[in-house]
């Protein structure tokens, strides 16, 4: 008799759990809170683990990637005080990320979770939350609640992952409240998807401008309208969400007076999906308890700054099952290899990401100031390698189908 897991969240680390323990020969089920699935998103860079990871995971064939066409003179520009362009090292300067959106993620592990040629495809309960999380001997009950007809009942599975996110409820009903667990980085983030790109720039340039704790980007796309990500740091983390959410970011961003900055906050109004949270990293001693493991964001929360936040999940979600895999009869074995494993390199990951927060918003003016001069020599070196390779280097891909 097949083992049954429930999965709480639908979004990439939730779905990757799912992908993997189906693998393992689990039975899952993903219930996820909102009525339905959620589409489009920012702008996300897939690193080669998380490459690695779609692979083994069975999605690689999927997955819609959208990194521009590199030009010689590059793709990304900073601002400087006066509004002026000047070129800038680009994230996709290096070998390695892919450019894609998190829906582009998503899309692509729902296609394998819902229509991958399965018997069985995994099932997905939408408006569904955990009300109450019971362990016992031989497994975990469970209270789910259907949030259209407030139905309650109960059901008992041999494991729940937690894939809900920074504000995890598994986390909180099973390991304690989020102060536990989430560290206050005082810094926020808005990002949603632009109609339109900036005038004066080509679609797929990406353009910054770094100011000493705020900044403003917009990442253009080979085949896709631009996201935009605006954060700033604050040591006020509450009054950040009082009030109208567009007079607080033009109050944050007053002074900056340039077309990028204007662009943003004219575009805010009518944006569909606009992500406006506070900055927290997860830090955890252990992602499991008993019958119940955390993934994603709910376990260790790297930050937007990392950028490896998609990756990471990736990588959980397909460990996870190899040591499903490896460990079919000891769910105490399987769970401490899984961490063993993982542990390092998310311990890393969030070692950086301190260090990375100053490439997206600098500290201070000597931090900017540091920050252009670093990236400039950095650009300097990297671009005359591209100049010398370009003549045998073909133009990437887009892979996937368009969506």
């Amino acid at each position: 008799m097949q083992k049954r897991a429930l999965v709480v969240g639908l979004g990439i680390a939730g779905m990757s759990a799912a992908i993997g323990l189906r693998r393992a020969g689990w039975t899952p089920v993903i219930i996820e809170r909102a009525a339905e699935r959620r589409t489009g998103g920012y702008f996300i860079f897939l690193f080669p683990e998380g490459r690695q990871a779609a692979a083994d995971l069975g999605i690689a064939d999927h997955l819609h990637t959208r990194n521009p066409a590199w030009k010689e003179g590059g793709n990304t520009w900073a601002l400087d005080r006066r509004g002026n362009p000047k070129p800038e090292l680009g994230f996709l300067d290096q070998p390695g990320p892919a450019a894609v959106l998190r829906g582009d993620i998503e899309a692509a592990l729902w296609q394998s979770i819902t229509d991958d040629g399965v018997e069985d495809p995994v099932e997905v309960r939408f408006a569904t939350t955990p009300i109450e999380i019971i362990q016992g001997v031989d497994g975990v009950q469970v209270l789910l609640e259907n949030a259209g007809s407030g139905a309650q009942y109960r059901e008992t599975f041999d494991l729940v992952v937690g894939a809900d996110g920074l504000r995890s409820t598994v986390r909180r009903m099973v390991f304690g409240p989020d102060e536990d667990y989430m560290t206050d980085w005082n810094a926020m983030v808005c990002a949603f998807q632009l109609k339109e790109h900036v005038p004066s720039f080509a679609p797929t340039d990406t353009v910054v401008v770094p100011r000493a704790k705020r900044a403003a980007w917009v990442f253009g796309f080979a085949d896709h309208a631009p996201t935009t990500l605006l954060t700033y740091r604050t040591d006020d983390i509450q009054k950040q969400f009082s009030g109208s959410r567009i007079e607080q970011l033009r109050s944050v961003y007053s002074g900056m007076d340039d077309p990028v900055v204007r662009h943003i906050l004219d575009s805010l109004a009518d944006a569909p999906d606009v992500l406006f949270d506070s900055v927290h990293q997860v830090k955890m001693p252990r992602w499991s308890s008993g019958w119940v493991v955390l993934l994603g964001d709910a376990a260790w929360c790297l930050t937007t700054y990392s950028g490896m936040g998609a990756s990471a999940s990736l990588c959980g979600g397909a460990a996870l099952g190899k040591a499903m895999q490896e460990h079919p009869d000891d769910l105490d074995d399987a769970l401490n290899a899984w961490e063993t494993g993982l542990r390092p390199f998310i311990t890393e990951q969030q070692r950086t990401a301190k260090i990375k927060q100053q490439r997206f918003v600098p500290s201070s003016k000597p931090a900017a100031a540091l920050r252009a001069f670093v990236l400039g020599v950095a650009r300097r070196i990297i671009h005359r390698r591209l100049v010398a390779e370009s003549s045998e280097r073909p133009a990437p891909v887009v892979s996937g189908t368009a969506r």
